[in-house]
């Protein structure tokens, strides 16, 4: 076990870090109870939505239980009706279902599946037009349409006992090999802040006039940034409940600047790389609970945009990860890479955690910018990990030669249970110009692992009762600087 520490206290000013900030053991404590406080503020304000007691079957609107024919401009009837009538519930009855394009919610409208309804989305790219509004990949533009999108909207949910099927593997997985053409185009326009109604990307076509010419924009040209499976758009008073989702073109579960949201009782299966579980991104009080996620890409990504793009605009905060079972290629719980529009007042307990390389994993470049703060981690449990359990990385792939630093700072675990850990449990690395700050980690059981911990550019680390193999550590890390 790699016990070696580089030790420093300086007395004077270091780059990014502060020596006389008064974070001893009992601030620690006293900041921890005091964050945990604010889990009932949060449930408090979360409410699920009620709708009117009425039904709209979709066979009724001429849905075929075949698999076969195309039901989708049944299902988006049957919402437009319960919509223009007050709202309630448009059923998805026992059966197998094919959408050759989106499914739109609008205000008022619960999508119930029945136990046993089945719905297939269809592979042909144009069915997924007209272009929507999207968050991809943390920058904001236009591109082919989520399976399932609403924007704006008010009052939704899905509900049930039902499967999604977004036919990953059978078609949408190709585009991965070519993206990085259009992946590039796009995060370029973010930098550069390129007014959003020239980030246009599915087909190359943009009418937002109606008048049936491109508003001159578009290339016309195909392009293959793959949408999300779920993607609600600036809306509020959400309920994602009871089903399962599998082989997501890309993200499965994504909710982009919203407001009360509820993602419970899930069940998720990856599909393809990218394929990230639930990802809400600068959202607002949000609930994630009793959830089963099995991806290759992150389990549960906090995001809050990328780069410039995100400057501006709001962050996420408020949100609570609690009861899930999670299982992860990489990271099982994560924020970033895209967090430039700052994370703050998050709160996991009560999960546990798979095999995979990381648990827990706080991930970004230098070009992200933005601050992730008041982090409150306890009581999960984490069976192996093939890398670290516990990393802060400021590397991130996609990195664009910029130089704004994140600040991460006030993270505090506690009560964590691990098993095995292939590599250091915690690795924790700032840079020069920007220190990670105040982070405490107390009562922390590791029955084995490769080693104890890396630290580079860090200050007021705190290990308090760590159980690392037969060993029990707590120590004080004041100040870490490794310059030469």
């Amino acid at each position: 076990m790699n016990r070696i520490i580089l030790l420093i206290i300086v007395i004077g000013s270091l780059p990014g870090c502060k020596t006389d900030s008064g974070f001893t053991e009992k601030y620690a404590r006293d900041k921890e109870t005091e964050g945990w406080k604010k889990v009932d503020q949060i449930l408090d304000r979360i409410k699920v939505p009620v709708f009117r007691d009425q039904d709209f079957v979709i066979t009724d609107f001429g849905a075929i239980n075949d698999s076969l024919r195309d039901s989708n401009t049944a299902i988006n009837n049957a919402i437009t009706e319960a919509h223009e009538n007050g709202g309630g519930k448009v059923v998805l009855p026992k059966g197998n279902y094919l959408s050759n394009g989106p499914v739109h919610l609008l205000s008022g409208v619960n999508l119930h599946f029945e136990e046993g309804a089945y719905l297939k989305f269809g592979t042909d790219s144009e069915d997924y037009t007209p272009l929507v509004k999207v968050r991809w990949e943390g920058t904001v533009a236009y591109n082919y349409s989520p399976l399932i999108y609403a924007n704006g909207q008010k009052n939704i949910a899905l509900t049930g006992k039902g499967r999604i099927n977004g036919q990953s593997l059978s078609f949408w997985s190709d585009w991965r090999a070519v993206q990085n053409p259009d992946k590039d185009r796009l995060r370029k326009m973010g930098n550069d802040t390129v007014p959003e109604e020239q980030r246009v990307f599915g087909n190359g076509f943009l009418d937002l006039d109606g008048d049936g010419k491109d508003d001159g924009y578009g290339d016309g040209k195909q392009h293959f940034l793959r949408p999300t499976m779920i993607e609600f758009y600036d809306s509020e008073n959400i309920l994602i409940e009871g089903l399962t989702l599998e082989k997501s073109p890309f993200w499965t579960v994504h909710p982009v600047f919203c407001k009360n949201v509820t993602i419970r009782a899930l069940t998720i299966y990856g599909g393809f790389l990218n394929d990230d579980g639930i990802d809400p991104d600068s959202c607002e009080d949000v609930l994630i609970e009793d959830n089963t996620i099995k991806t290759e890409d992150d389990a549960i990504s906090i995001k809050a945009g990328r780069d410039q793009d995100a400057w501006e605009r709001a962050g996420s905060k408020n949100i609570i990860i609690r009861n899930n079972r999670l299982e992860s290629g990489v990271n099982a719980i994560c924020i970033g890479s895209e967090m430039s529009g700052g994370v703050q007042w998050i709160f996991a307990y009560g999960n546990y955690i798979a095999n995979g390389a990381h648990a827990l994993n706080f991930k970004c470049n230098l070009d992200r910018g933005g601050q992730v703060q008041d982090i409150y981690i306890k009581n999960n449990t984490v069976e192996s990990t093939s890398e670290e359990m516990f990393i802060f990385r400021m590397d991130y792939h996609g990195y664009r030669g910029n130089h704004y630093p994140t600040k991460f700072n006030d993270f505090y675990v506690s009560d964590l249970k691990v098993k095995k850990v292939n590599s250091d449990v915690f690795r924790i690395v700032g840079v020069e110009d920007q220190f990670i700050e105040r982070i405490s980690f107390r009562d922390i059981r590791v029955d084995s692992s490769l080693s104890y911990k890396t630290i580079q550019y860090a200050n007021d680390i705190l290990f308090r009762n760590i159980s690392i193999g037969d060993s029990v550590v707590s120590e004080t890390i004041k100040v870490i600087d490794n310059r030469d």
